[in-house]
């Protein structure tokens, strides 16, 4: 059998966990969400309950003039809501050490690691959410039960960043972009093109085709970083994949929360799956 072909193989057996019948808090079938064709034909994803819950904020969002305005309504709402505002000299004790996890915490040891403890998180509130199963921390996730899965479900649920609300963070994070997307045309298009840097096939499947023959279909894990500038993607790998990645399915863009993690080197932050790639070798 052909490495694609075993490949394929393992996809469609009984243990593999991208088998799995998951259910998600956006009404699209999280198999639709993850395939080439939703991003090829993409629709508006939203996160159940999300705006009505904070309808306040977004009714000081409808009021902002420009992406900065927004950004700093965004910011003093989180930090009144979730208690994630520095702490000042009148708080005192245990108060002012008090550790609260906070969605930049996260972005930033996405930034640093994406296979933190920080990473894992990030990809279990994507699974929770979208139904998108993870196929890689720091090893692949492929039949379970396993050593790899058993560390990642650790991760996901150390209580260290499970103790401020941190997935009702994630989510508003998530509405706010979308929303920012909408009314301000960031980054543009239903659709916008970006790169990701690769060395092995280690956290991605190629399922059609091949990187030689300069376009294929690769399973990328259900929550990936690209890039805006094809150089940086240089920066991380000899291969170079293009992929056209819909709108709904960022979570971050550089720009859309000034001074935050992962702005410096364009890095962006959506949903994984199945995409249908340009590879090219550097």
């Amino acid at each position: 059998m052909t490495e694609q072909g075993a490949g394929v193989a393992a996809m469609n057996s009984e243990d593999n966990p991208q088998r799995w019948c998951s259910i998600n808090l956006v009404g699209v079938p999280a198999g639709l969400i993850s395939s080439a064709e939703f991003n090829a034909y993409p629709q508006k994803l939203s996160i159940a309950g999300v705006q009505q819950t904070h309808r306040g904020l977004f009714q000081l969002l409808a009021g902002a003039q420009d992406m900065n305005q927004a950004a700093e309504i965004f910011r003093h709402y989180m930090e009144i809501v979730f208690g994630l505002a520095p702490p000042t000299p009148e708080m005192r004790g245990a108060e002012r050490r008090r550790y609260r996890s906070s969605y930049i915490k996260l972005l930033e040891g996405w930034g640093f690691d994406a296979n933190s403890p920080q990473g894992a998180v990030l990809k279990g509130w994507v699974e929770s959410r979208f139904g998108l199963i993870p196929t890689y921390h720091k090893a692949e996730l492929k039949h379970f039960p396993s050593p790899a899965w058993v560390g990642y479900l650790e991760a996901k649920l150390s209580s260290r960043f499970h103790n401020n609300s941190i997935h009702a963070q994630l989510d508003l994070l998530y509405e706010y972009c979308q929303w920012v997307v909408a009314r301000f045309e960031q980054p543009g298009g239903e659709c916008m093109k970006l790169w990701r840097g690769i060395n092995c096939h280690g956290e991605q499947m190629i399922v059609e085709g091949s990187l030689r023959a300069g376009e294929c279909v690769v399973r990328l894990n259900n929550l990936v970083s690209f890039t805006r500038v094809r150089a940086h993607a240089e920066e991380f790998g000899d291969w170079i994949l293009e992929a056209q990645v819909p709108a709904a399915k960022l979570l971050f863009f550089p720009g859309l929360l000034p001074h935050a993690p992962l702005n410096g080197e364009g890095e962006v932050l959506a949903l994984g799956g199945l995409y249908r790639v340009k590879a090219s070798y550097v």
